[in-house]
């Protein structure tokens, strides 16, 4: 990924054309713009500028704001007497700007400006050609902002930090931004839970790289927008009847967890599946009866928890693990119906521990069954604490490739890893769904989605994306603070008619 990114800067200097110090000095205004968003012409601006092509983009940002009338003060470091072509060039332009405050090139000896909580610094030291942790003077360097008060504002990247595999880098020689520019695309990090900290707010600059270059590059890893979604919708014919919209199974709830049955109950009606049977044990027959009056029940021999297979010849899709419980009848019930379900199947929590705590099964998994973890459920699933979200996303690629399943690893960013190798990143929700429930909802959906004649995939990415839209629609309504996983459920309707 990292060399495509050198690949579209060729590309587009290449085709549009246009010469490589003018494709900086673009990129130059897109954040000097950015930037003026971000504080006034009264506070102070310190940057830290390196050597490469990331250090052109900060002295070409702080010539341009300088001229704006910012206080700017620039530091360049160029501490092995060797600048990049484009770095050089903006440094001349720097040098006979008489706008910039104090220009200083470190070659030696550094004495650190002081920086307060009213300074805003430009991190401008490295980009994303970087290849391993930074050391020594950069080091220190880098300790010292992150120590002081001042905010600071990364140019593409925080200097430090990897686009992709950070598991063995040294997490205190980051920078910790408050705002990172980046310049016309996401890079791979920024989706992981644990790079959050470094990246602060993000901003997604478009300078004009080629579309062309973009679209066709070939990479494993996507990120689904509004369009590809809504491009995968089935039509509701006028004539058609609740036996053609698809009838799904749901095997949930155990004695004291009827709530998680309900939940993913009603999440599946809402998704428009034509009928629904939810097999439960008979003390959630009166909860359920009065909660989802829609769902047909179907209970289980034993009052407490589900105690053996059902027949499922008879239906589109099954949905299994909410509030399932974790007894040993439970598991071999839940391995036995795995076994004889012909139809497609999502499984989540209960389901996904039951797994975890026999892996042995997981290599009888059914080719296109979806499961539906959360970081430490999946962490069961493979069979150890990964070391951070990279690995955990590798690990995840590479089981639905070797197993021909699907995994959504539920986060911030849920991915779609597919048995082809690639990965889906979703771009809608937000903090206020992480509440207990939500899960069950997400599993509703999908469950309903595939009886509704949804293939695995497509299922999945409109699961993911509806279950994000209306967590963002109820928010928007009810604040982040008081979201509630039937709150989801009921921002449904309006997220399918935004699609």
């Amino acid at each position: 990924m990292n060399e495509q990114l050198k690949e579209l800067d060729k590309y587009t200097i290449e085709h549009e054309p246009i010469k490589s110090i003018d494709l900086m000095e673009r990129a130059a205004k897109e954040l000097a713009k950015a930037i003026c968003d971000e504080c006034t012409k009264s506070t102070p601006i310190v940057v830290f500028a390196g050597p490469g092509n990331n250090g052109g983009d900060a002295l070409a940002v702080s010539r341009l704001l300088a001229q704006k009338g910012y206080q700017i003060t620039v530091y360049l470091f160029n501490t092995g007497n060797h600048l990049s072509e484009e770095c050089m060039e903006n440094k001349q332009l720097a040098l006979e700007c008489n706008s910039i405050k104090q220009f200083v090139e470190v070659t030696h000896e550094f004495d650190p400006p002081q920086l307060t909580s009213s300074t805003v610094v430009i991190d401008g030291l490295f980009g994303t050609g970087l290849k391993k942790p930074l050391e020594s003077g950069f080091a220190s360097l880098v300790k010292y902002i992150n120590q002081s008060p001042c905010r600071v504002v990364s140019i593409d990247i925080p200097s430090g930090l990897m686009t992709e595999d950070n598991t063995y880098n040294i997490h205190n020689h980051i920078i910790r931004a408050d705002v990172t520019l980046t310049i016309q695309t996401r890079k791979l990090a920024f989706y992981f839970a644990d790079i959050q900290p470094y990246i602060g707010r993000l901003r997604v600059l478009d300078i004009g790289l080629s579309k062309e270059y973009i679209e066709k590059a070939s990479t494993p890893f996507t990120q689904q927008e509004h369009g590809d979604v809504s491009a995968l919708l089935i039509p509701r014919h006028d004539f058609v009847h609740k036996g053609a919209m698809g009838h799904a199974l749901l095997i949930a709830g155990s004695y004291g967890m009827a709530g998680a049955a309900v939940l993913a109950s009603r999440a599946c009606l809402r998704s428009g599946v034509g009928k629904l049977t939810v097999h439960t044990p008979t003390k959630n027959c009166d909860i359920l009866q009065v909660a989802v009056p829609e769902a047909v029940l179907q209970f289980d021999y034993d009052e407490h928890y589900f105690s053996d297979a059902v027949d499922a010849n008879d239906f589109d899709s099954l949905g299994i693990g909410p509030g399932l419980g974790q007894e040993e009848a439970s598991a071999i019930a839940l391995i036995a119906q795995l076994r004889r379900t012909q139809a497609p199947i999502v499984a989540d929590a209960d389901a996904l521990n039951i797994l975890g705590s026999h892996r042995a099964w997981i290599q009888q998994l059914p080719k296109g069954m979806i499961l539906t973890p959360h970081p430490k459920e999946f962490d069961r699933l493979c069979g150890s604490r990964c070391s951070d979200d990279y690995e955990r996303l590798c690990k995840a690629k590479d089981m639905a490739v070797k197993l021909q399943i699907y995994i959504i690893l539920k986060g911030h960013y849920s991915a779609l890893c597919s048995p082809d190798g690639t990965v889906i990143f979703n771009s809608t929700g937000n903090s206020g769904m992480a509440t207990a429930g939500t899960g069950d909802v997400l599993t509703g959906i999908i469950t309903g989605l595939l009886a509704r004649g949804y293939h695995q995939k497509e299922a999945c990415q409109l699961g993911m994306y509806l279950h994000g839209l209306a967590g963002d629609l109820a928010a928007e309504a009810k604040g982040k603070e008081s979201l509630v996983a039937s709150d989801v459920i009921d921002y449904l309707p309006q997220a399918f008619a935004q699609l």
